[in-house]
């Protein structure tokens, strides 16, 4: 959420910024709220000052024997004015906090404009994409001729968009899991975190999934409470509404949760596969920092989820999202694309498979997520960062294909053998 105050003296500014992202934000009845607010506020303090006034002048009478009814009277006016007031300052309240927290984060400078992910900006690549001597698969293909992948069987039991893993598949499913964790806790000092897959409408409004973006949620029927669309949400809000210590940033949080998304606005898109489902696997990392080092924890961080790839020796490409394709909490993301050689009819092509996201103060704000500093002992917002470590069924799909075979196995990467049990090759008879 953005600072009222910050709105109001930066307005040019910020109407750019909402231009730049292609958000159509008129900001004429958030300035007249606040010019009505400052109103309220005048006229009730003007009241109160004339009822603690009044009310000494009542105790005088009184204390003199005179008759001070008439004040009386004329005070319970003003005291039920006030309370009239009272409520429509409250209700002005109300309507600027939903106001600002339906505008998204201010781009940073260095993001570059433009209408869709066709405008993002490639920043490196790693890797160099394998020759095939044969056309390579898709993974679900792979994945179902291998028996680890059953797509039909899934449809059955729950329906469209979400996966059924079966022996080697879903060892390796969680052979991935354990080696992120592994490596995001022992090699870059992330602490392991296991929150709640089912959380509040609080707790998505502080990571800004709510209000906005409702649709994409999965809503718990007859109960106020959401299956999460990645742990992100509740890692972030760990210290929702306290006051943390400067001494204990950059706090540092790793979590395996499976994530639940409805895919809203995405039909027709990634039917198949394990690309887009309704529900996957995600290893997350999270971070709370100061103001002055979150850019270099955004480094530090894209660096943590770009190692799992090449570790397991995927190639891979960074691109800055353009200010079309930035997400509504984040003010610069890069996303980080694996090679997909069996896309596109075996031609192949780049696909996301984390997002590493600095949110300034943004969710912190949202959250009243604030650290006291050592010095001053000045409470401030944090400013918080997010990223996949990785997204482990786009992983598994990136393994079948990149490691495929032309006689139908998969080749392990090295890393993973010990994960596996020692398996260095998955076949259809294994």
């Amino acid at each position: 959420m953005l600072d009222l105050k910050f709105v109001k003296s930066h307005l040019d500014d910020v109407q750019t910024a909402m231009a730049k992202r292609r958000a159509t934000i008129d900001f004429t009845e958030l300035i007249d709220n606040d010019e009505k607010r400052k109103t309220l506020l005048l006229e009730i303090e003007t009241l109160r000052h004339q009822r603690n006034t009044v009310s000494e002048d009542i105790a005088t009478l009184k204390k003199s024997g005179q008759d001070a009814d008439p004040l009386i009277a004329e005070m319970r006016d003003v005291s039920d004015a006030i309370k009239r007031l009272d409520k429509q300052l409250s209700e002005v309240d109300t309507a600027i906090h939903a106001f600002l927290i339906s505008v998204p984060n201010i781009p940073h400078p260095d993001v570059p404009e433009g209408i869709d992910d066709t405008q993002n900006r490639l920043e490196t690549t790693w890797g160099t994409p394998r020759t095939f001597d044969f056309t390579p698969k898709a993974h679900w293909d792979i994945g179902e001729n291998l028996g680890i992948l059953d797509f039909a069987r899934a449809a059955k039991l729950a329906g469209a968009r979400f996966p059924l893993y079966l022996k080697n598949g879903a060892r390796l499913e969680r052979a991935l899991i354990n080696f992120m964790l592994d490596t995001h806790i022992a090699r870059h000092g992330y602490v392991e975190t296991l929150p709640p897959f089912i959380v509040n409408p609080a707790t998505m409004t502080g990571t800004g999934q709510l209000p906005k973006f409702k649709e994409d949620l999965f809503k718990i029927e007859g109960q106020d409470y959401y299956l999460i669309p990645t742990s992100e949400v509740p890692m972030t809000n760990i210290y929702a509404d306290e006051i943390i210590d400067e001494s204990m940033l950059p706090c540092k949080f790793t979590a395996y949760t499976p994530c639940f998304r409805s895919e809203a606005g995405s039909y027709g898109r990634d039917t198949r596969g394990l690309i887009r489902q309704h529900q996957f696997n995600k290893v997350e990392l999270v971070k709370l920092t100061t103001p002055e080092t979150s850019f270099a924890e955004l480094d530090s961080l894209l660096d943590n989820a770009r190692t799992i790839l090449e570790m397991l020796e995927l190639p891979y490409q960074v691109v800055t999202l353009c200010t079309g394709d930035l997400g509504f909490s984040a003010t610069k993301t890069y996303d980080i694309e694996v090679w997909m050689p069996g896309q596109d009819d075996g031609k192949g092509k780049y696909r996301e498979i984390s997002s590493c996201s600095n949110c300034l103060d943004f969710q912190a704000r949202r959250a009243g997520i604030r650290f006291r500093r050592t010095e001053t002992r000045k409470p401030e917002f944090v400013h918080t960062l997010n990223g996949s470590g990785l997204a482990v069924g786009r992983t598994f799909a990136a393994i079948l294909e990149n490691c495929q075979q032309e006689d139908g196995s998969v080749i392990i990467p090295d890393v993973l053998v010990p994960y596996m049990g020692g398996q260095k090759v998955i076949r259809h008879d294994t």
